[in-house]
């Protein structure tokens, strides 16, 4: 199991497969779409994991496992040690929505544009009975003020609110129970560039303030790497990569991982894209072997034949899925001369 975690693991997965019916040509046919595939993952206390990968890579429906705002069709979840989907329903609404906390993509459409900030606010409490009338009022002054947003917004829409404010009020709205673990889903994707910082910076504090587990949802593996203990990276449904985040840069030894960052560098030291050919293959026909190698400049028949297992890297808490791996520790630039180069026959 990954993480090194065991027994003081807030959220563990083993094996989680989510797949999904999806209507094809035909009239009565339906693909089967291959969401998620043999996730293993662990989120201890208080600790931050990225998620990165491409769009459609399976990262939002890793995160929605996560929290139990969807079934794994097999596999497990287990939260706090107790198998997630074996509880009664009232009791593992009771868990997961007292423990957790959801920040989407887009705030616009997130937050019911009917409803004053007071009221989203006080809609988690009033669903799940926290504290009386008072109370509940008093605790959406004090979230309010977590986030950084007026009083005088409470009685404010949605839709009389700047984008960063809507987000905040989203964060606000997701700490309203006092989670353990929040799951942010690109929460900053739909925001100006000059709100985003703004936006990361309060994520970070409040999760050294709060003690919460974070889960942080990216395609941008730059921003994912500052913010995260952890990185976790994703392709065609499957984690290919789990690393110390500050191993993914020039560490990483996943050849996928690698041109990621090789497409967001840094803006000191630019480099050239690792190229990869062509697009991401369908979630309902997904290669044989490795997801990867129909993209990948390290393939071969072994990558087609067999999807490779883990395997742990010098570093603990590293390990990838890769039959040639990068060698540890080659700088990402030599990897783009060397991915550039013709394939011998």
């Amino acid at each position: 199991m990954s993480g090194g975690v065991g027994a003081s693991a807030l959220v563990e997965l083993s094996d989680a497969h989510v797949v999904h019916r999806a209507r094809s040509g035909g009239l009565f046919t339906r693909d089967r779409v291959y969401a998620l595939t043999g996730a293993d993952l662990t989120i201890a206390p208080g600790e931050t994991v990225g998620v990165v990968g491409e769009s459609g890579c399976g990262k939002s429906t890793l995160a929605k496992v996560l929290v139990g705002v969807e079934r794994p069709t097999s596999g497990t979840v287990s939260f706090k040690g107790r198998d997630l989907w074996s509880m009664p329903p009232a009791e593992r609404r009771a868990a997961v929505g007292g423990s957790t906390g959801m920040i989407f993509q887009d705030p616009s459409t997130a937050l019911n544009r009917r409803l004053t900030v007071r009221k989203i606010l006080r809609d988690p409490l009033d669903v799940h009975d926290r504290g009386s009338k008072r109370q509940r009022e008093e605790r959406v002054r004090e979230l309010m003020a977590l986030v950084g947003l007026p009083r005088v917004l409470a009685d404010g829409l949605p839709g009389q609110l700047s984008g960063g404010q809507r987000q905040r009020v989203a964060i606000a709205r997701a700490l309203a129970l006092d989670p353990d673990l929040v799951v942010a889903d690109e929460p900053t994707s739909a925001l100006d560039v000059s709100v985003r910082a703004q936006i990361l910076n309060l994520l970070l504090d409040l999760k050294d303030r709060l003690g919460l587990a974070l889960v942080f949802v990216s395609h941008d593996i730059q921003t994912v790497r500052r913010m995260s203990d952890r990185v976790i990276t994703m392709y065609l449904g499957r984690i290919v990569e789990e690393a110390p985040a500050d191993r993914v840069t020039d560490g990483s030894r996943h050849p996928y991982t690698r041109a990621l960052f090789s497409a967001t560098p840094g803006l000191l030291d630019p480099i050239e894209p690792i190229p990869l050919a062509g697009p991401v293959p369908s979630a309902t026909r997904p290669p044989s072997g490795c997801p990867f190698r129909t993209r990948c400049w390290k393939a071969d028949e072994e990558c087609a034949s067999d999807m490779p297992g883990f395997s742990a890297a010098s570093t603990p808490g590293h390990r990838y899925r890769c039959h040639h791996p990068v060698e540890e520790d080659r700088s990402t630039r030599d990897l783009v001369r060397q991915s550039q180069q013709p394939k011998e026959p």
